[in-house]
């Protein structure tokens, strides 16, 4: 069985929703073991929303009513940059193209040099139209959007001066004197399922952020990543694939057991990461901290 290097999801939102819990909990968790800490981003949840959550929103109950209470993402990795030393801070993840990428760029580059460089920059596109609305960003061309953000982003880490002429952004060449923490910059993991999400992955990214689902499926998305990669000239086996693993009550993950067993069948698929999010089954932040320390006991049985 492959050596699982694990993680947890910080006190974000719902009722785990506080910002001065964080950095307790962060050390708290590197304590415990724990190799990785991670966020999501949520900009905002309507009363009537553009489209249903795609993890099982209904007309009814259009988005968990947990997504209603959401601390900032960059404001919770801060906050647990400052409290621990080894773990890696990673996002699954930011809805990149919501954001300016000059001000992004500044904002990753400084939490990398906080960290002593620990961060993973996890993107991906969301799915509530209104999220896009709300920032005044148009939905329609999200991908490509993303794309050439990531291009600024790889520019500005790795130039100086630095500029860019592109569709939606234009930077005049600049000085850029922070430079990140990590060489050549933190990596760049992407989130998506389909086809043309996987192909990015394998033809750009630094990896993949999957959620847990039957391993077939996994096995059937991966190929299409390896098939990119190898296609653009790029080993397959150096993409980096942390696993979220989300328990909650109506799915088959939702006790500490379950939990263990089905992080020990991710080793055996292959997957070196995986991180877990509590924030649907615990009560509260000192809840998750006793949840956490359960399933590192029994992960590690």
């Amino acid at each position: 069985m492959t050596v699982l290097r694990l993680g947890l999801a910080l006190p974000q939102y719902g009722k785990l929703a506080d910002p001065t819990a964080i950095a307790g909990f962060a050390a708290a968790a590197e304590e415990l073991g724990y190799a990785s800490l991670w966020v999501g981003d949520r900009v905002l949840t309507p009363l009537e929303p553009s489209d249903l959550y795609p993890g099982g929103g209904t007309p009814e109950r259009p988005y968990p009513p947990e997504f209603i209470h959401f601390v900032d993402p960059i404001v919770a990795l801060t906050a647990a940059a400052g409290a621990t030393k080894t773990a890696r801070l990673g996002m699954s993840t930011l809805s990149a193209p919501v954001y300016a990428p000059v001000l992004l760029a500044r904002t990753l580059t400084s939490l990398d040099l906080l960290s002593g460089g620990r961060l993973d920059a996890g993107f991906g596109l969301g799915w509530l139209r209104d999220e896009y609305t709300a920032a005044g960003v148009p939905w329609a061309g999200r991908g490509g959007r993303l794309d050439e953000l990531i291009e600024v982003l790889r520019t500005l880490w790795t130039a100086d001066p630095a500029g860019h002429d592109g569709a939606r952004w234009q930077i005049p060449e600049s000085h850029v004197g922070l430079r990140p923490a990590q060489n050549p910059h933190p990596p760049i993991l992407l989130g998506g399922m389909s086809e043309r999400a996987l192909r990015r992955v394998g033809a750009s990214a630094d990896g993949w952020l999957p959620t847990l689902l039957p391993a077939h499926y996994l096995r059937r998305m991966w190929a299409v990543i390896a098939d990119a990669a190898t296609a653009a000239g790029r080993d397959p086996a150096t993409l980096r694939r942390p696993l979220r693993v989300n328990p909650r009550e109506g799915t088959p993950v939702v006790t500490v057991t379950d939990l263990a067993s089905a992080l020990k069948g991710a080793a055996d698929e292959g997957f070196t990461e995986a991180f877990v999010d509590l924030h649907y089954i615990a009560d509260g932040v000192e809840h998750a901290l006793e949840l956490a320390d359960q399933l590192r006991a029994a992960v590690d049985r």
